[in-house]
């Protein structure tokens, strides 16, 4: 069962998707809250698999209650909810360790489908809107980019640029033909290389890095 908390300061849109969610046979809603604040402290007393995370709240933005939940709650993931014309706080919170984000619109099977994908280790990124958002929001490349970038190899560079257009493991061992193991083994050896917290985190490297055109 995925235990999951809505946070939102919208009463109508908290409460929409809570009532979609905790309809699923998987799914648990265990708490809402309409704030930052509130949603740090729900994290921390319910310590769910998922938090579906607004942006622009009151008393603490979504930005830094993502910030506080991965640190405090390091078993949390946080999939935050944002619009087309927030880019900067989204490529913000994802550098505060979201694991990924979902457009207030999205249908509802696939917001059904992200929740799952997110509690099963998976990020989620679409691949069109997020080029447009990191475009705008990258750091020039540097030394340590270069770095390492000499220090992977061919596969793993394969994957890393696969990973920053969204691919799932499942996605990726199919373009490449290996294994999802393989994958996962090469993912790891990515975070470890490029110091990176996440697939979030590489995402935003390879960009910054230009394995992405």
């Amino acid at each position: 069962m995925i235990r999951l908390v809505v946070v939102d300061d919208q009463e109508l849109v908290r409460d929409g998707f809570a009532l979609i969610l905790d309809a699923q046979d998987d799914i648990e809603v265990v708490g809402t809250a309409a704030d930052g604040a509130s949603a740090v402290a729900l994290c921390r007393a319910e310590q769910p698999d998922v938090a579906l995370m607004d942006l622009r709240m009151p008393v603490l933005d979504g930005i830094e209650a993502t910030r506080r939940v991965v640190v405090q709650c390091p078993g949390v993931r946080v999939l935050v909810l944002t619009t087309f014309d927030d880019d900067e706080n989204v490529v913000r919170a994802l550098r505060a360790g979201a694991s990924g984000f979902l457009l207030k619109d999205t249908p509802r099977a696939a917001l059904v489908a992200s929740v799952r994908a997110v509690a099963e280790g998976e990020t989620m990124l679409d691949a069109a809107v997020l080029r447009r958002l990191v475009s705008g929001h990258l750091r020039a490349p540097g030394p340590a980019h270069a770095a390492a970038l000499a220090r992977l190899t061919g596969r793993e560079s394969e994957v890393m640029r696969c990973v920053a257009q969204g691919q799932t493991n499942a996605e990726i061992a199919a373009a490449l033909h290996i294994s999802e193991t393989t994958v996962k083994t090469h993912v790891a050896r990515l975070l470890a290389k490029w110091g990176a917290r996440d697939r979030v985190a590489l995402v935003v490297l390879a960009h910054e890095a230009g394995l992405v055109p």
